[in-house]
């Protein structure tokens, strides 16, 4: 049993897998940031709201004092300029740290602006910090094949690779779980009833107003059974194809139904994408990585 989790940790992964969450995921946290960070003195700093410090009450169990506004908006455009920097592949083990800490730092100042992407962007950006990425496709891989360094090894063992792919699976399952013990194997319109909150676009009514309600039956019943079985669905090579498309399409739609869950959406796309797309549908980014790694590289002097 050791030995074969060793194996599986030590298996090399196209490093294109990485780099792939190091481009987008920063642009879909950011995407989501972006309202919060016009605010910034309001949001994390001192000129807004704040929950008062309740003394160690156990409903707060961490009290963080907002910032004075000035230093609120260097947070805010350290953590734009970071997660930027990570996007473009620059300094990269040191701007996703930097991206990560000024996430976390979020995250537990105003919690009450905490939802789903600001609690697992930490955790995506630390992963890319602990894998090799800014070695392909990035201005750090420009630079170094300018400098005459040899091109990296297109396929690694990458611990942080694994990390990457388990985190989506393991959200699918505790989700689908949680919905079971929940109402969704009891009350039939479950899924339908979540189309006519705030979040609500043409879309989502337009599908809510024309198809039967028996399809939504349907639709939420293989929601949870993908859900519920991810670790399966992923983990058999025989499935694992079927469930990438389903997976993609399930956020689609998710992204176009829910509004402002967009950048959710974008993000687990993301997720699901470097993790775990075919990798016959990498060579194409693997053809242009070595393009720009022969093309960058100085010429031999004669």
């Amino acid at each position: 049993m050791f030995h074969a989790l060793s194996d599986w940790l030590d298996e090399p992964l196209p490093v294109l897998r990485v780099e792939i969450v190091r481009i987008a995921a920063p642009l879909a946290i950011l995407g989501f940031m972006s309202g919060r960070l016009a605010h910034a003195d309001e949001w994390v700093g001192d000129a807004g709201f704040r929950v008062p410090d309740l003394g160690g009450d156990w409903r707060q169990p961490l009290y963080v004092p907002p910032l004075p506004s000035a230093l609120a908006w260097v947070l805010a455009a350290a953590m734009v300029a970071a997660g930027l920097a990570c996007a473009v592949g620059y300094k990269t083990r040191a701007s996703a740290l930097v991206f990560a800490t000024t996430l976390v730092f979020v995250a537990v100042s105003d919690r009450l602006a905490a939802f789903t992407v600001s609690k697992l962007s930490p955790a995506v950006i630390l992963g890319v910090a602990a894998a090799p990425a800014g070695s392909r496709l990035g201005l750090d891989a420009w630079l170094a094949s300018r400098r005459g360094r040899p091109a990296p090894e297109p396929f690694q063992p990458m611990g942080a690779a694994r990390f990457l792919q388990l985190l989506p699976v393991t959200i699918y399952s505790a989700s689908g779980i949680a919905k079971a013990r929940g109402d969704w194997l009891t009350t039939p319109l479950v899924l339908w009833s979540h189309l006519h909150d705030s979040y609500q676009t043409r879309l989502s009514f337009l599908l809510a107003s024309t198809l039967p309600g028996w399809s939504w039956t349907a639709m939420q019943g293989l929601v949870l059974a993908f859900e519920v079985l991810a670790p399966l669905w992923f983990g058999l090579a025989r499935t694992r194809p079927f469930a990438f498309v389903f997976g993609l399409g399930m956020h689609a739609m998710i992204g176009l139904c829910f509004g402002p869950v967009v950048w959710f959406a974008l993000l687990m796309m993301t997720l699901l994408v470097g993790a775990y797309m075919p990798e016959r549908f990498l060579e194409p980014l693997e053809r242009l990585a070595g393009r720009l790694e022969t093309t960058s590289a100085p010429s031999p002097r004669a």
